[in-house]
């Protein structure tokens, strides 16, 4: 399946860009963002692209003389920024995942391919741990504690009792073997819901490995720290953790008079929207002004 951009024009609206904006794509992704902030910026404009996943660049061939593109965790904005020799009046995040790393990616984010278990961003070797590791050497209890609080599922303690219980008989490899296991363990809950038993497992997983919400976090702070008087950040999240962390953070800030808030409820896709990207549903996005 073809990547759709989220949220688009009403993301670079949010951005507020004038002709020579310094600005940020957190998220590289599909390029979409980053194409329509061009579209907006005359020559003196500058956009710096972030994206942990090099193919993410080199399948968009987005060339540009205002455009720099570095591979690497949005965690690292401070520095990012301070390298490019930017003061960014406009910074945005798109939280969501390009469809080919899903369906193509080869690292077993996806319950509905045979990868191998990695659902790592970036190189593998330079995470501290891997999927295969989280569901083959952790102990019942983290599982559980894991897929409850990243996964927000009910069921996590059956569904971590299941997985140990198999890795005793032979050890778990593939996305695919994971998604039985979770399936055989709790599908039975799942027969009238619009998704699959594995889907908040495996999210679990994969923000346990990547230490997303730690990121996101960084990013928060860093990121409005770096921030230009006046300029504002976007940020479209896609499921309730990310969603809480954004939305506190800036009424954080808000309370502290250091920022406003540009729309008070999140801006949501229309439905005509949904119709073209059922993958759209879920998002929210969310505008922050510095002060």
């Amino acid at each position: 399946m073809q990547h759709i951009t989220v949220l688009k024009e009403e993301a670079v609206t949010g951005l507020n860009l004038k002709r020579d904006s310094q600005v940020v794509d957190c998220t590289f992704g599909g390029g979409g963002h980053s194409k329509a902030i061009l579209h907006c910026l005359e020559p003196k404009g500058k956009l710096l692209a972030i994206d942990l996943d090099p193919e993410a660049f080199e399948k968009s061939g987005l060339m540009d003389q205002r455009l720099t593109v570095k591979v690497d965790n949005f965690r690292n904005i401070a520095t990012l920024v301070e390298a490019s020799n930017m003061k960014p009046d406009a910074i945005i995040a798109d939280l969501g995942w390009r469809s080919e790393q899903f369906e193509e990616g080869g690292k077993g984010f996806s319950f509905k391919v045979e990868e191998p278990l990695l659902m790592t961003f970036g190189n593998p070797d330079q995470h501290v741990f891997t999927a295969h590791d989280v569901v083959n050497a952790w102990d019942e209890e983290n599982l559980a504690d894991i897929i409850y609080h990243y996964g927000e599922e009910r069921a996590a303690r059956k569904i971590a009792q299941a997985i140990v219980q198999s890795r005793q008989q032979e050890s778990i490899e593939t996305s695919a073997q994971l998604a039985n296991i979770v399936d055989g363990a709790v599908g039975r809950f799942y027969r009238r819901s619009r998704i699959h038993p594995a889907t908040k497992t495996f999210q679990a997983i994969r923000i346990a490995v990547n230490d997303e919400l730690g990121s996101l976090e960084t990013l928060l702070k860093d990121g409005f720290l770096s921030l230009a008087t006046g300029g504002r950040m976007v940020i479209i999240s896609f499921h309730s953790l990310e969603d809480r962390l954004v939305k506190n953070t800036f009424r954080d800030l808000k309370n502290q008079k250091l920022a406003r808030l540009i729309n008070k409820k999140p801006i949501t896709p229309t439905p005509e929207e949904v119709i073209i990207n059922p993958r759209s549903r879920s998002a929210k996005l969310r505008i922050l002004e510095k002060i």
